[in-house]
């Protein structure tokens, strides 16, 4: 009894998955290493430093807010629509949403769009200008309809923006979004490993892993047409499974 009692135990505590429409049929591995969301969006927060990171196979957006030290998760937010599939974003009208490190200032939001309101997450960015990708207008904006965007609800996009914006005014230069095509844990990468995407995906993967460690997001450059995560403030003793850091010179 015992032993069935402990199986299902088990069972009842795993941690539910979210399939996208555009993945494979495999389900996803979502090992959640990040803190449990506030109840609801503080208005102490409001104003603080924040950060994204948006998963496109869990169909969902995730927005960090600076407390103390670290981030902190405020809120998961489910994403209603994204275009094309798991992989970056290439050519202008490939109706794909795109993945990588991206940055937002003011000049970017759109308060009035006609998909109510709108964040351009500022594609194509210095790793995509320098694959000779192109584009314009990707945006995370509500109305739940997107072309090569990520929609929200309009409930949804009114806190995140309001977010961002607060903590823009507030002191905060540029807001860092991280776009990955999955959560990316050693699991996951094995069971994309022999997509044509994954070299680029294993430029993203220490990105993924800083945060996760550290609850701060990666400094990330571009040289050579490649994305660099700088570890300068990794922990000296890392977990044994800890991914490889790239050391920007």
């Amino acid at each position: 009894m015992q032993k069935v009692a402990l199986s299902l135990a088990m069972l009842f505590f795993l941690p539910s998955v979210a399939i996208n429409s555009h993945a494979a049929q495999t389900a996803p591995v979502t090992t959640n290493t990040t803190q449990q969301p506030l109840q609801q969006p503080q208005q102490s927060a409001i104003g603080s430093p924040v950060y994204i990171q948006i998963f496109k196979e869990e169909r969902v957006l995730e927005l960090y807010s600076k407390s103390g030290n670290d981030y902190r998760l405020v809120q998961s937010y489910p994403i209603c629509k994204f275009s094309g599939g798991l992989g970056p974003k290439k050519t202008e009208g490939d109706f794909k949403s795109p993945e990588g490190f991206y940055q937002v200032d003011l000049r970017q939001l759109k308060p009035d769009s006609r998909y109510y309101r709108a964040i351009n997450v500022g594609f194509p960015n210095e790793y995509d200008r320098a694959q000779g990708y192109s584009g314009r207008y990707l945006m995370i904006h509500g109305e739940c309809v997107s072309i090569g965007c990520y929609a929200m609800t309009n409930k949804s996009i009114d806190e995140i923006y309001t977010y961002v914006e607060k903590a823009l005014r507030n002191g905060q230069q540029k807001v860092d979004i991280a776009i990955y095509p999955f959560r990316m844990t050693e699991q996951n990468m094995k069971r994309h490993s022999r997509s044509v995407d994954y070299k680029f995906w294993s430029q993203l993967q220490p990105g993924y892993a800083f945060f996760n460690l550290t609850h701060q997001p990666p400094a990330v450059s571009v040289a050579n047409g490649q994305y660099v995560i700088n570890n300068k403030t990794i922990p000296a003793s890392p977990p044994a499974s800890h991914y490889a850091f790239a050391q920007a010179k």
